[in-house]
């Protein structure tokens, strides 16, 4: 039973109650203080949580856009390191752009939106946030893809790197750290908790691990590797924005930043699932990975046709080759004005790719 008091001291539980409006008003941490006899320095030990990755998260039904923003809502109640704020995608319509903690973080989240609140999503592929110096000196934080200033004011970007520790047995070190080097690791230390089992110091960037290094370590150590991360700052960087084009529209909500020298593999890659993925249509739909200007990768989904040579039963050659060529015609017109339907799982391919 709580009982009105005049003060609350160590050890004491209880509440205050103030004219806060909302709960982004206030966070976990802050110094409660009288307005009269203000405190001239909040309580240290407590820093603002920053998310570490992002991913747009959209309702697969349009007309669920509202129940996902109050099931946000009430999620950041009970978990202020959840972060989101409305963003708009040509591909996927209304949703929002959200921050985590982490890759488990973010399969949490998804999973409560799903059970608790029974709704069906469609999320984009998780990204990091970049720091994007321009060539007047100003540095922009760019969180999403789509967001990244036009190339020709870019000085440099800076990618955000990790410490990684990964706990292994001694049988399996010359497997992890090949992984290490795919992913561009620093190699820092090794050290030998047991005789058994080691422990192996990297500095990976987080933008590689969020794809599948978790998964490739797993699968290469039979599962006896453990990971722990953490973010240790940014480091410059050959990065460049990797856009997806079809029937000639870029897709926005599959655009990605990555390493210049990973740009080629992951398009290609990024491509050739998306070929398999995305049904085929009434006319020629070409899938395009590029850079700028330049497409670097390109694979072409098939039209479905309907045989127009079935009622010629012999005949002038010349009657088929009109006929062929009506065809090819009507589906150059279909294209031009067609749009290409693209299934949710199409957004998911793209972190399902072996780098």
């Amino acid at each position: 039973r709580l009982l009105p008091t005049q003060s609350l001291k160590a050890g004491e539980v209880g509440y205050i109650a103030a004219s806060v409006k909302t709960i982004s008003d206030t966070r976990v941490g802050d110094t409660v203080t009288l307005a009269a006899r203000p405190a001239p320095e909040p309580l240290p030990g407590y820093k603002k949580v920053s998310s570490m990755v992002y991913c747009g998260i959209y309702p697969a039904d349009g007309a669920r856009y509202d129940d996902l923003k109050d099931a946000l809502e009430k999620l950041h109640l009970n978990d202020a390191s959840l972060s989101y704020e409305p963003e708009t995608s040509v591909a996927l319509g209304f949703g929002f752009r959200c921050g985590f903690l982490g890759l488990l973080h973010m399969e949490i989240i998804q999973e409560r939106l799903e059970r608790e609140f029974d709704l069906d999503l469609v999320t984009t592929a998780p990204s990091v946030s970049y720091h994007v110096i321009l060539t007047n000196g100003e540095l922009v934080v760019v969180e999403n893809p789509t967001n990244l200033p036009d190339p020709s004011t870019i000085e440099h970007m800076e990618e955000p790197m990790a410490k990684v520790s990964v706990m292994t047995p001694d049988e399996y070190v010359g497997a992890v750290m090949d992984i290490c080097q795919e992913k561009r690791g620093i190699f820092k230390n090794m050290e030998y908790i047991e005789t058994t089992r080691v422990v192996l110091h990297y500095e990976i960037p987080l933008n590689e691990i969020i794809y599948d290094f978790f998964d490739q370590l797993k699968s290469r150590t039979r599962g006896y590797a453990s990971l722990d991360y953490e973010l240790c700052g940014y480091q410059k960087s050959e990065l460049v924005k990797l856009d997806i084009l079809l029937n000639g529209e870029m897709c926005d909500a599959l655009s990605l930043i990555v390493h210049a020298d990973r740009a080629y593999a992951r398009g290609r890659m990024i491509a050739e699932k998306l070929k398999e993925v995305i049904p085929r249509q009434m006319f020629e739909v070409p899938i395009q990975a590029a850079i700028g200007g330049k497409v670097i990768a390109r694979e072409t989904v098939k039209a479905m046709r309907k045989d127009v040579l079935a009622k010629c039963y012999g005949g002038d050659i010349s009657r088929k080759k009109k006929l062929l060529e009506k065809q090819k015609e009507g589906k150059k017109r279909m294209r031009q004005v067609g749009s290409v339907e693209v299934p949710s799982e199409a957004f998911m391919s793209v972190l399902k790719l072996d780098s």
